[in-house]
C-alpha cells in the first residue's frame, strides 16, 4: 500500500511545535527508562481499558480476544499502544504525521514479528479516503493538535457503524497544571520540560461535547490516578487530571 504524503490534504490541525519534539525522540519511543517511561507504564491500563470495551471482560478468547478487529490508532508515535493491541489479536493501522515516528515504529514492529500497518498521514488525509474502523484511538493526542473540534470531527468519521472511538488525554484543571506540568515536568522531571501546553488540555465536557456534535453516544469515561506506592497508575473516578472516554457510532 502506497504511504501518503504528510499532510497530503491538510495540516490545520497539527501544532508543528509539538510535531518537531515527538519526532526528534528517535529511538528512545522503546527506551522504558527515557523521556516516554510516564507512558510506557500508563500503557497496560489504557490498553486493558480499550480491550474491555472492545471484548468485554470476558472475551472468547482470552490470548487474542481482540482478532478480527480493525483498530486505528491516531498519532501513533513509536508504536507502543499499536503493538500492545496487536499483540490481543487486532488488526492494527497506526498513523503519524512525523516520519521518523513512524520509521522507528515500523523497525521495531518487524524485529518482534507484528504486522503493522503503519502510515506517515494524517487524520484529515485519511478522512478524504473514506475508510472505517472498528475502532479509532485518539490516545494522549488531542492535548498536541491546534484544532481540536476539526481533529475529532475527522476522528469520529473513520468509526463505522457501530464502532467504537477511545480518548486519553488531559483534564484542563488547576489540579492537572500543578501534578501534570508543574510536578511531572518541572519537580520531578517525569518528562521534558515544555512537553504539555495547559491551555491545550481539553475538559471532559469539551471532549464528550465534540463527539455528540459528530453523532456519537459516550458509552464509557474513567479517570487514571498515579500511585507513588507502587508506582501504577490505574482506573479512578478522580477525572481531574488524566482521564479517558470512549463514544459508539449508532449502528
Amino acid at each position: 500500500m502506497a504511504t501518503p504524503t504528510p499532510g497530503a490534504f491538510q495540516r490545520d490541525t497539527i501544532d508543528d511545535v509539538d510535531l518537531a519534539k515527538y519526532d526528534a525522540l528517535g529511538a528512545e519511543w522503546w527506551n522504558p527508562q527515557g523521556p516516554m517511561a510516564p507512558l510506557h507504564k500508563f500503557n497496560p491500563v489504557r490498553v486493558a481499558y480499550i480491550r474491555d470495551l472492545l471484548a468485554g471482560k470476558t472475551p472468547a478468547s482470552t490470548d487474542t480476544p481482540l482478532a478480527g478487529q480493525r483498530i486505528l490508532d491516531i498519532g501513533s508515535g513509536g508504536g507502543i499502544l499499536s503493538e500492545s493491541l496487536a499483540r490481543l489479536g487486532a488488526s492494527m493501522v497506526g498513523i503519524d504525521p512525523a516520519p521518523n515516528n513512524i520509521a522507528v515504529a515500523a523497525r521495531h514492529a518487524a524485529t518482534e514479528n507484528l504486522a503493522i500497518d503503519y502510515r506517515c498521514t494524517t487524520v484529515e488525509t485519511l478522512a478524504q479516503e473514506s475508510q472505517k474502523f472498528d475502532a479509532v484511538l485518539v490516545m494522549e493526542v488531542v492535548e498536541h493538535v491546534r484544532d481540536v473540534p476539526g481533529f475529532l470531527r475527522d476522528a469520529a468519521s473513520l468509526v463505522r457503524p457501530g464502532g467504537l472511538i477511545v480518548g486519553a488525554t488531559l483534564n484542563r484543571t488547576l489540579k492537572s497544571y500543578a501534578l501534570a506540568i508543574v510536578g511531572a515536568e518541572y519537580v520531578l522531571g517525569w518528562l521534558p520540560r515544555g512537553t504539555h501546553n495547559w491551555q491545550q488540555f481539553v475538559t471532559p465536557a469539551e471532549f464528550k461535547g465534540h463527539f455528540r456534535r459528530a453523532g456519537l453516544t459516550q458509552v464509557a469515561e474513567a479517570g487514571v490516578t498515579y500511585n507513588p506506592l507502587t508506582a501504577r497508575w490505574a482506573l479512578s473516578r478522580d477525572m481531574g487530571v488524566n482521564y479517558m472516554v470512549a463514544a459508539r457510532r449508532p449502528a
